[in-house]
């Protein structure tokens, strides 16, 4: 495929390969964009930028509509290409694709309620006799960059809101998963998205990352990725609005009162979607001890009758890592769990690009698969007492994206609802849940500001006040 620059089609002589994971044969080939492309991009965009603002709410409302209905019908297309270049099997390519087409919803929702409020100036102590609103504008131009993981819906949930609020789009997918990018980009031109404000841009980070980030034309970056490209840009970004979704070591905690029928396989599934790469994926597992024996048992034998192999085969459960670099950074980390002292209970073994679903126990703290996040099929478990000290334990990492609890107890969930130390509390639920309209994000270096369409449309805005001066 071509990359889209001001909604052209653009190729360029120098290619990347994209790979399928599974077996790393070539799907297909997109342009290796350089420095003038990324110019080209942004020229295009402030041309963009113009006509958005202009668009009335409702033909950003049609233009987010008219894609959500194009994506309807072409499901399956959308979920095949999502199982080829990514790591999901066909059935979680299926629902990552209906996913998708809600979240462009939502946003088409969205862009009808962005609204503004009255100022009552004459509430000021000197009764000024004026009158005063506010509202909401695009701030022109928003960078979206995205990884590999969620390759469809990510960019949905990047560019629906900024779509609504008006603005142009650059958007710079991982190298890796470009493909379900372009053919969402296909849609939105489709749909009528004025062609200048719409560039996807594919190349590799590491040559156009800083051209994109430094230039002083976009007023928003929205990034989801890791710690360290997070604070790179940080750097990097001057005088811009950032909103940043970094990463997780996600926390459960089952209590002695749990419903073990309802805990144990949302656990399992929280565990082990799309090989444990997973932002809120469940990684740290804390028992209570009453009931940490069956809750083992159970959870391995579940875990023991996961299907791993083939992702277009309709009864796999896992696929792959997304590349044998990934593959052999989960081997080494459980390496070293089990020579610090851990326990394996089950899993534990790598296949080319595939790492089987892994149940650790008795890991000491200091553990990489403890203390970072592993974006892999593996979970460690521990016992606890108290609630207090799986709170405790919970709390006790740099990440705060999702926590969860699995008890009958109002009291107790409410408790731990408010002392987790997370964006998002889970009471009867994996981390992993997450509906798409809610506010996405977390504490600590989970990242800065929140998804979900409303709460990112509040950063891809500007607000504007008006104070009128009334003589009579």
């Amino acid at each position: 495929m071509k990359q889209i620059i001001g909604g052209k089609w653009v190729d360029k002589p120098k290619k990347i390969e994209v790979l399928n994971p599974q077996d790393e044969k070539v799907i297909d080939t997109v342009p290796a964009a350089d420095a003038s492309d990324v110019e080209e991009a942004y020229k295009s965009a402030e041309k963009g930028a113009k006509i958005m603002r202009k668009l009335s709410t409702y033909e950003r409302y049609e233009i987010l509509k008219k894609t959500a209905e194009l994506l309807d019908e072409k499901l399956e297309d959308f979920s095949q290409t999502i199982a080829l270049e990514g790591v999901k099997t066909i059935r979680e390519a299926r629902k990552e694709a209906e996913r998708a087409v809600n979240t462009l919803t939502y946003a088409a929702e969205e862009a009808k309620r962005i609204e503004g409020e009255i100022v009552h100036i004459d509430a000021d102590y000197r009764k000024e006799n004026r009158f005063g609103y506010w509202l909401r504008e695009p701030v022109g131009i928003v960078l979206a960059i995205t990884p590999y993981n969620d390759p469809l819906n990510m960019i949905a949930h990047k560019a629906g809101p900024a779509i609504a609020a008006g603005n142009a789009l650059v958007l710079k997918p991982t190298y890796l998963t470009p493909l379900s990018a372009l053919k969402l980009g296909e849609l939105l031109l489709e749909a009528g998205m004025p062609e200048p404000a719409l560039s996807i841009i594919t190349g590799y980070s590491r040559e156009i990352g800083d051209v994109l980030i430094k230039d002083p034309r976009p007023r928003v970056i929205t990034f989801t990725g890791g710690v360290e490209a997070g604070e790179d840009i940080i750097r990097k970004a001057g005088l811009k609005k950032v909103m940043m979704e970094l990463g997780s070591s996600s926390a459960v905690i089952v209590m002695e009162d749990a419903d073990l029928e309802l805990a144990v396989p949302s656990i399992v599934s929280g565990s082990f979607w799309a090989a444990g790469q997973d932002c809120i994926g469940v990684q740290r597992l804390y028992l209570q001890k009453p009931i940490y024996d069956k809750f083992m048992q159970e959870f391995v034998n579940q875990t023991a009758k996961y299907k791993v192999g083939d992702k277009l085969d309709e009864s796999t459960d896992m696929g792959p890592m997304i590349t044998l670099e990934e593959a052999t950074k989960v081997e080494n980390w459980v390496n070293e769990a089990l020579e610090l002292g851990g326990k394996l209970s089950i899993g534990g073994k790598r296949e080319g690009n595939f790492y089987l679903p892994t149940i650790l126990e008795n890991v000491p703290k200091q553990a990489k698969v403890v203390q970072e996040e592993i974006f892999g099929p593996v979970v460690v478990v521990s016992p606890f007492n108290t609630l207090d000290e799986a709170i405790n334990e919970a709390n006790d990492s740099k990440y705060g994206l999702h926590g969860a609890i699995f008890t009958r107890d109002l009291d107790t969930a409410m408790y731990a609802a408010r002392e987790l130390q997370f964006g998002g509390v889970m009471v009867n639920d994996s981390t992993d849940f997450r509906v798409d309209y809610m506010p996405f994000g977390g504490y600590k270096q989970s990242g800065l500001h929140r998804e979900g369409l409303k709460f990112a449309i509040d950063i891809m805005t500007e607000i504007k006040l008006v104070a009128i001066n009334l003589k009579s």
